[in-house]
Formats: structure tokens, sequence, C-alpha cells
């Protein structure tokens, strides 16, 4: 891959040119503190398409304008979603930590591309699709109820890790069949693999043998979840692949959607008119959390799209093999876009406001049934903690708060908050 030599060098926090290239390393605060900022830094020294070098030097284009990221997903020939194109795999060490997040050649419906990906989608999706939208939201209730009750008699709490965070696992957890009590590691695991850090592959790993106990289990007892109704499908599969799906919907339910209830939850406690526009009914919950994927989306960048012969986009040469990152929360900010999308349209949830790329786009976007799951979890999740505990406030100055080490996701590692202690549902009732 061959970045031009001729890019403008990059001076903006969190990125800085790399190997005499002028890319822009995808580390550094500034991804974690002020993106928007980076990604108009970006967007004037570099265009569209922009040159960057992911840890340990390996290059990539990161697709920061709206209208080419659309470009790019909506063409599935000639970028698709197969790592195995991929130019750069004699330059990536087994133990590259971005391999999990990246990917490897697997039969999952996340890393195939083409026949082999509507096969596995038309096994995922039904299985997803069954599950009965009361049901879900009566697991998050119960299920937030539960981690609530567990806090609210102290006044105190961090929203992050005793809430956002277990709330989604757990549901995911009870949908695709596994026991309560598994839960809390399977978001540990997930945690680790998402950050990207030295524990990243054992995580994978251990993340993979949840879901093969999993799949024995369901084989020899079935229920009434997601993994049941997989191994049910009447074409074959092998346990792998099985699996292997099962880490795609539960790895990309997750932290997202933790993300999603932590960085709804924090506008609510840091802007005011976020906060008022909440209480005073102008928005509905569901409306404002439609903002937050404007403003605060939970997947900032998304890997990846290989090109399948060299190309031109966005002004650059993108070569056979190259992979492309797709920066959803840049694409969102961009202000093409936004100069059609009034700020009154996204603000009041009405207009363009689907026309966010917060769950990607075309082919090889979030299956509708996995946006739905994810939306009755966060809206429920953020409900119930309103209800519960309605005079919430942060505990520290919202400048301590502390971004996830992480250019891909955006959430917050803590949310330490205060509010009146209250009795728990068992002493209510």
């Amino acid at each position: 891959m061959t970045h031009p030599s001729s890019a403008t060098p990059s001076s903006a926090a969190g990125g800085c040119p790399v190997g005499g290239t002028g890319a822009v390393a995808l580390s550094g605060p500034g991804f974690h503190t002020e993106p928007q900022e980076l990604y108009r830094r970006m967007r004037r020294e570099h265009g569209p398409v922009v040159p960057v070098e992911l840890h340990g030097g390996v290059p990539a284009w990161l697709v920061i304008g709206y209208r080419e990221l659309h470009q790019v997903t909506s063409d599935g020939e000639l970028f698709p979603r197969d790592v195995s194109l991929w130019n750069q795999w004699e330059n990536i060490p087994a133990d590259w930590p971005l391999l999990p997040m990246v990917g490897t050649p697997m039969p999952s419906i996340y890393f195939t591309a083409g026949a082999e990906h509507r096969r596995h989608v038309d096994m995922v999706v039904p299985a997803l699709e069954a599950m009965d939208p009361f049901e879900i939201r009566q697991h998050c209730e119960q299920l937030a109820d539960r981690l609530i009750d567990a806090v609210c008699t102290r006044g105190t709490a961090d929203l992050v890790a005793e809430y956002a965070e277990p709330l989604p696992v757990l549901v995911l957890a009870r949908l695709v069949g596994f026991p309560d009590e598994e839960g809390a590691d399977i978001a540990r695991v997930l945690k680790d693999l998402a950050d990207g850090g030295p524990g990243a592959q054992k995580a994978h790993q251990r993340f993979g043998e949840h879901m093969h106990r999993l799949v024995a289990a369901k084989r020899e007892l079935p229920g009434d979840d997601v993994t049941s109704r997989m191994l049910a499908h009447p074409e074959p599969f092998t346990d792998e692949e099985y699996a292997l799906d099962l880490m795609a919907i539960t790895a990309a339910g997750h932290l997202t959607t933790a993300d999603w209830i932590g960085n709804s939850t924090r506008l609510m406690l840091t802007e005011d008119q976020f906060a008022d526009s909440l209480a005073g009914g102008r928005h509905s919950v569901a409306e404002a959390m439609n903002e937050v994927l404007w403003e605060e989306g939970p997947t900032q960048i998304l890997a990846g799209r290989w090109a399948a012969r060299d190309a031109r986009l966005g002004g650059r040469n993108i070569a056979r093999g190259d992979l492309l990152l797709l920066g959803l929360g840049a694409a969102n900010a961009d202000p093409h876009i936004r100069q059609q999308v009034s700020a009154h349209a996204v603000r009041s949830g009405h207009g363009g406001n689907s026309a966010h790329l917060a769950f990607s786009h075309g082919e090889y976007r979030c299956p509708f049934p996995a946006q739905e799951i994810a939306e009755t979890i966060a809206r429920t999740g953020i409900e119930v903690l309103m209800d519960r505990l309605p005079d919430l406030e942060l505990s520290v100055p919202a400048s301590e708060l502390v971004r996830r080490p992480s250019a891909f996701l955006r959430g917050t590692t803590a949310l330490p908050v205060r509010f009146t202690p209250v009795r728990t549902t068992g002493d209510a009732l």
C-alpha cells in the first residue's frame, strides 16, 4: 500500500505524521477527548479519505467523508468485507493487538463476503427476528432493576461499571441462551477485546470458549433462545460457524449498546439543553438517543473494507487489497451532510435523522433486528434509570471524565454519580 508522499503532515492532537508519509497515527488522546476537532483537521489537511497508520506502522485509509463512505458501503463488489484480500498480511504479526478488531479470514457472518455472507445472514437474522420485543423489554426491566437495586440505597454509583456495561451483556446472555452467572465474565472479555491492548488475543480466545460451550449445551438441551433457533436452521453449519456467529452477535451488541447508554446518560448529566429536552417532554428518550448517534455514536471507526481491485476514492489512488476503515463518527459530522440535515431536524428527531451512519450502511450494515434489540436495551435502560433515580448528578467535574482509550469506540470509562438513596424494588413491594 502506498500512501501519497505529498500528503500534508497532520499536527492534530492524537494524530501525527509517521513513517515520513504524512499519514496520521490512529492513536493518541485526540481520538479520546475531541475527535470531532481531529476529524475537522484531517478533513482540512487530507480531504475525505485520510492516509493513516495503525499500531506497528500498519497502513490503512480512513474514510471520513459521508459521500465517500456511502460509496464504499454501497459497493460490496469493489469494497467487500473480505479480510483475505488484505495486502498487508505478510507484515502482520500473530500477536498484533488489533487483529481481533480487524479480523482474520474465518467462516463468520462478520468476516465473509458475497454468497457465503448471505448464507450466514439467512441463518442469523431469522433467529434474531423471532425474539419477542415485549420479552426483550421485560428482560431489560428486570435486569436493570436488579443492577439499580445493588446501588440505590447507598446514594452513589459508577454508572458505567455498575450499570451501562453489565446491562447489555446480561440481556444478550439471556437472549442467546447463557445463564445469568456467565454474563459478568463475558463483559470483561469483551472489554479487553475492544480496548485492543495486550490482553486482546487472550480475551478473544476466552470469548470463543464461552460460545463453543454454549453451542454444545444447546445441542443437548435446546431452549427458546437465539442459539437454539440457529441450530434448528435447515441448512447445516459447523460448530465453529455457530460459535463465530454468536461471537459476532454478542460482541457487536454489547459494548456499543453500553456506550450508547453511557453517552446518553453523560449528555443528560453534563449538557443542560439535552437534559431539559428530556425533562421537558420535547424529546422522547428514543429521539434523544438518535441525537446521540449523530453526535456521540458509540462506534467511531469500523474495520473494515478491502479493495477488490485498484480504484479511485475521494481523490486517492486505492490499491488492490488496501484496508479502508469506515469513519462513521467523522462522516456523521461531515459538513456536506450536516448542511442538508438541519440542526432542527437532527435535534428534533424528524426530517433526515435516520440518515446517520451509526449502524453503517449497505449489505454489511448491522442487521435491522439487531438494531432494534440494541435500541430496546438502551432505551429501556435509560428509562428505568431515570424513573428509579430521578435526581442523578455527576459527583466529579465533567472535565475529569475519562474516555475509553480507543480510536474505534467512543465511551466513558467511568461515570461517577450521586443521588438521593431510594429503596430497592423488593423493599418497595
